[in-house]
């Protein structure tokens, strides 16, 4: 490989890491946030927010890596153009179609990579977190109680406030539980609260020493209720219950594996396969578009250019979104979806780059 192409392969990948790197950290730092406002709120556990932010990474990987192919091979034409380098390498009898060749050593693995993580790594990701999510949701409703902090079940019928348990045997302190059922709405407090498991396998919510008070709305009726122990029996799922978690998780076209789709043979299933074979060809496109959208004028601006160059690759990944839509709806067919947005676009970085090699004749002075 000549010294020139050494050049931009080494310049695209050095760009491509710094791009990447910068996006995972805002992705992951968005994510986190989000996924601790959920954990506070008792939406999930606060011990799986790792391992749901390490699989919603490996999900956003697809498209944070084509982004940054494509942001690299820009910045990296575009700033030869700017520092004058092209010059150079047009006066040695370089054009910008020979950039091709370097971009490709570049997007090739890129988008087999981008390949790998849709088809079978972000499938498995989607798995993983709605097991997660789904785990948590068979949880006993005390389970999910924190300590100091409200929690909520039952779609907000239920609705748990605890302190830290003052004795080796109890899982909470003082509870207070408030209940809407259908005809009374209910509230009780106890001094403590632990699970208990019987020999055939029912399991009952036992809270010490407390109160219950019952009020029936719209009228004056109200019961009052002193207990030294209170047993509740807590419903149980019939079944393995991490069976069920992952049976549930499948149930999203984004879950389940690409074969599996393709047995399933719905619009449903071909609009998630049309995007998983998108995503590397989308790559691959945005890194050949990149080379003449980066090809500027030194003398101008450059924050026109970049910014249509922006909106031509967020028109680009939008139009792939309404074409799996409409695969998903049934008004356009996989076999015409899977390709015609990527065959325009490469139509028209291919128009682009002949305009940027075509060399324009001198105009006629007038006698």
């Amino acid at each position: 490989m000549s010294l020139f192409k050494r050049s931009v392969v080494a310049e695209i990948t050095s760009h491509a890491g710094v791009v990447f790197s910068t996006l995972v950290v805002v992705w992951l730092s968005v994510l986190l946030v989000r996924l601790l406002g959920e954990a506070a709120g008792g939406t999930i556990g606060a011990d799986v927010v790792l391992g749901l932010a390490a699989f919603s990474t490996i999900t956003a990987l697809p498209t944070v890596l084509a982004v940054s192919l494509f942001i690299a091979v820009l910045t990296t034409v575009t700033r030869n153009y700017r520092e004058s380098e092209m010059v150079v390498w047009f006066a040695s009898g370089l054009s910008l179609a020979d950039w091709l060749r370097p971009v490709l050593r570049v997007a090739v693995p890129v988008a087999a990579l981008v390949a790998v993580l849709t088809l079978v790594a972000s499938p498995w990701a989607y798995r993983q977190i709605a097991e997660y999510r789904e785990r948590f949701e068979q949880r006993s409703d005390l389970s999910k109680v924190t300590a100091g902090q409200f929690a909520e079940s039952g779609e907000g019928q239920r609705v748990f406030f605890a302190e830290e348990p003052t004795q080796a045997s109890d899982e909470l302190g003082n509870v207070f539980a408030r209940e809407i059922g259908p005809e009374w709405h209910s509230v009780m407090t106890a001094s403590s609260a632990r699970i208990e498991t019987e020999p055939n396998g029912d399991r009952f919510l036992v809270l010490g020493r407390g109160h219950r008070y019952d009020l029936k709305p719209g009228t004056p009726e109200i019961r009052l209720v002193d207990f030294a122990k209170y047993g509740v029996r807590l419903e149980s799922k019939s079944g393995d219950p991490i069976a069920e978690a992952r049976a549930a998780a499948e149930r999203s076209s984004k879950a389940r594996p690409t074969m599996q789709l393709i047995a399933d043979d719905t619009d449903s299933s071909w609009s998630q396969i049309m995007w998983r074979v998108s995503l590397p060809l989308a790559a691959l496109n945005l890194a050949l578009l990149a080379i003449p959208l980066g090809a500027v004028n030194p003398r101008l601006g450059r924050s026109g250019d970049l910014l249509i160059a922006g909106m031509v690759g967020l028109l680009y990944m939008n139009l792939i979104n309404l074409s799996r839509a409409w695969i998903s709806s049934g008004k356009l067919p996989f076999s015409v979806g899977v390709w015609i947005v990527h065959a325009v676009v490469l139509a028209l970085a291919a128009y682009l780059l002949a305009r940027r090699l075509r060399v324009k004749a001198p105009r006629q002075q007038p006698a």
